[in-house]
């Protein structure tokens, strides 16, 4: 038995399912954590299924403070969805702790293990392939939004600091510009004073928080379509997945992200940036499904910055492909040369785009002020 094969062992081990386990094999399309399932053979013959995983450690350098945050959500989404009469096993992820009683377990070669108990008779969609698609997401990120109302935000550990602060993004992006290590500021002129035209917008949403306009909330971070596990008959969202980068931040961030993830219908590296447009027919229909899941939740601050929270994510983004890219390469993976420049691109063209559009999307989220 190689050293990975025992090490899964000793995880399942450390771990009560209720049943002999009959297997575990490699599970999904996540790129960060080391993902399994895990069968189980109870005595009424009914297989149960669970999700073993080996956290990133070269991702997530404080697993306790990790897990504290989703042990804490998880657990108030399910005293939430138990008031309202909803299924708790199945509309809320559950973490079952090892038998330590601990929040995760560390095997001998230092590895963190976590389980939770697999959701059946769900799917996970890896894109949009429709508008009624696209709203269910939409739904179930702001139902996630209306549940969490009252958690006390602030008490979250920001599990990786500065993760959405768009001011720290355009200062990394000035130390990499002013270093120029590998002479490439000279291939991205354009893009360079893209972004120094906007270096204003970089500070509209945190200037909004410091005003108090927008309120600190629980936030996902990762607000992509495969990250809300949707039922296998009716394709309506159920549950929210991938807790990992559960932190305190603006709602405005979480809805912005699933627009530039979902609101256009190219690839992120795309050459050819005709094909790269906002689709502002998305953006209502999502627009409309997140602030109907949502319930009235949010204030009028936080619906009528909801463009900005597009823009800036998507600017953001934009802005550490190029900075990625003048740094030498080092964060994102690339197949190819210049890949994070026609990234950089793609970002910068659908901000473009969301600004020739801006008052189509004034007025569409005005519509929902009360």
């Amino acid at each position: 038995m190689s050293t990975a094969e025992e090490r899964i062992q000793e995880a399942l081990a450390a771990f009560d399912f209720g049943a002999p386990v009959v297997g575990a094999l490699r599970y999904g399309q996540g790129h960060i954590n080391d993902t399994f399932v895990v069968h189980t053979q109870p005595e009424d013959c009914r297989c149960r299924r669970f999700i073993l995983q080996r956290m990133s450690a070269a991702a997530f350098k404080r697993p306790d403070e990790l897990m504290e945050n989703i042990i804490g959500v998880t657990e108030y989404l399910g005293r939430e969805i138990e008031k309202h009469g909803g299924d708790r096993d199945r509309e809320a992820m559950r973490v079952l702790r090892p038998r330590s009683g601990e929040p995760f377990f560390t095997d001998g070669g230092g590895g963190v293990w976590r389980v939770y108990p697999f959701v059946e008779h769900t799917i996970c969609c890896q894109s949009a392939e429709s508008a009624e698609l696209f709203a269910a997401s939409g739904r179930a990120f702001g139902r996630f939004q209306r549940l969490l109302g009252d958690y006390p935000a602030e008490t979250l550990h920001e599990t990786i600091p500065n993760f959405h602060n768009t001011e720290d993004r355009l200062a990394k992006f000035k130390a990499a510009l002013a270093a120029d290590s590998l002479g490439r500021a000279k291939d991205c002129g354009p893009e360079i004073q893209f972004v120094l035209d906007r270096e204003a917008d970089c500070s509209v949403a945190l200037n909004a928080m410091r005003e108090g306009k927008l309120p600190l909330r629980v936030t996902h971070n990762d607000t992509k379509l495969n990250n809300v596990l949707m039922d296998e008959e009716t394709r309506e969202g159920v549950c929210i997945i991938d807790l990992d980068t559960v932190m305190p931040g603006l709602v405005i961030y979480d809805f912005g992200d699933s627009i530039r993830f979902g609101a256009n219908h190219s690839a992120e590296d795309e050459k050819d940036l005709s094909k790269v447009n906002l689709d502002v027919d998305l953006f209502s229909v999502y627009t409309a499904a997140f602030l109907e899941g949502a319930g009235g939740s949010l204030t009028n601050e936080e619906i009528e910055y909801l463009p900005w929270g597009a823009k800036l994510m998507t600017l953001e983004c934009g802005i550490r492909f190029l900075t990625d890219y003048l740094d030498g390469d080092h964060y994102f993976h690339i197949s190819r040369e210049a890949q994070n420049l026609d990234r950089c691109r793609t970002q910068f063209k659908l901000v473009s785009d969301m600004e020739a559009h801006w008052a189509e999307l004034e007025a569409i989220v005005r519509q929902y002020q009360k």
